[in-house]
């Protein structure tokens, strides 16, 4: 349940509801907007007296939520979150930032050149795997923190904010200290422990959805971050597995439109991960854009033909130049912008 406090509530009421909550063996988790306060009350609340919360000065009225996801859920905030990555990242508001680049971070000179193309494509941040989960045990698995110092040189030059993946509890404090956003990958969306060590550290989260999660197994990944103190989580829809072999994974963009309805939290779609096909990209991003994804997060190699990963599914820094231009005017019909 949550606890609405009234516009006039006193930080001694808004204290005594917290005492309150406390007694009954639960957890609070204020939530201050702009004109009141909501306290989130976690934990098994199902044989608690609401009465006791309800008739204590200050409170408007207690809400049950009956989902399992409790601050993830669309009537914790009334008011979308916004998470800002950098000072031109800013994602959950009207503008629909672009976050593009490499699979992996190949070499120095790779990720530089492929910053500079995001950077003159119009793109707001930059994605690259430092860390990198493969299938096979065998594939490259990334420069780990060498690729980290990589990508931190790449932001030097050009400005743009830095995305890349955390794979193990061990490495997220040092991805921390050069990401400006971690990424949690489908393979780790399940990864319990390490999802609540990125809650416990202040840099943004972006949390893809696991390769066979349901909507609302995906908003109980995020409760796991957002739990551990850290609201600056961004969901991000990057396709399922289904029967379906026409591509890499389904794309759900229906996704974006539900998971806007349950949760406050913004979503980005990923296409290139959804599709598996670069020919597919651009299509699926502004039909992305159509169904009010708050970002996009596209795979973009200066040369896809020798990539190191994924090279089916990157496309060119010129694709990505046209994807941005023609994105653009399609977030323009749905009252957004990019």
């Amino acid at each position: 349940m949550i606890v609405v406090m009234k516009a006039n509530a006193t930080e001694d009421q808004i204290s005594h509801v917290k005492e309150l909550i406390v007694e009954m063996g639960l957890t609070t988790h204020p939530i201050q907007g702009s004109e009141l306060t909501v306290v989130a009350v976690i934990g098994d609340d199902r044989k608690k007296d609401r009465n006791v919360l309800e008739n204590a000065a200050g409170v408007d009225r207690v809400v049950p939520i009956l989902v399992p996801y409790k601050l993830s859920a669309r009537e914790t905030q009334p008011n979308r979150t916004l998470v800002r990555i950098s000072d031109e990242c800013v994602i959950g508001g009207k503008h629909i930032p672009v976050i593009a680049g490499p699979c992996s971070v190949e070499s120095a000179e790779q990720i530089l050149v492929s910053a500079r193309a995001v950077r003159a494509a119009g793109a707001h941040a930059l994605r690259g795997g430092a860390f990198k989960p493969r299938t096979n045990p065998y594939s490259f698995q990334g420069h780990g923190v060498d690729g980290l110092k990589m990508l931190a040189a790449a932001r030097d030059e050009t400005g743009l904010a830095i995305v890349t993946e955390v794979l193990a509890i061990e490495d997220v404090d040092v991805v921390s200290e050069y990401a400006d956003c971690l990424q949690i990958g489908t393979r780790n969306a399940a990864n319990y422990r390490l999802l609540e060590a990125c809650g416990k550290q202040p840099k943004p989260v972006l949390l893809k959805r696991g390769m066979a999660m349901t909507i609302s197994e995906l908003l109980q990944a995020a409760e796991y971050i957002l739990s551990m103190g850290n609201p600056n989580v961004i969901l991000c829809e990057r396709g399922i597995r289904t029967f379906e072999d026409h591509t890499r994974n389904t794309l759900s963009l229906s996704a974006i439109t539900e998971l806007h309805y349950r949760s406050h939290l913004p979503v980005v779609s990923d296409p290139s991960h959804g599709t598996g096909h670069a020919r597919m990209v651009a299509d699926m991003a502004r039909a992305s854009v159509g169904a009010n994804c708050d970002a996009l997060a596209i795979e973009m190699h200066p040369d896809p033909e020798h990539a190191w990963t994924d090279g089916a599914q990157s496309i060119t820094p010129q694709a990505l130049l046209e994807l941005v231009d023609s994105c653009r005017r399609v977030a323009e019909a749905v009252d957004r912008s990019m």
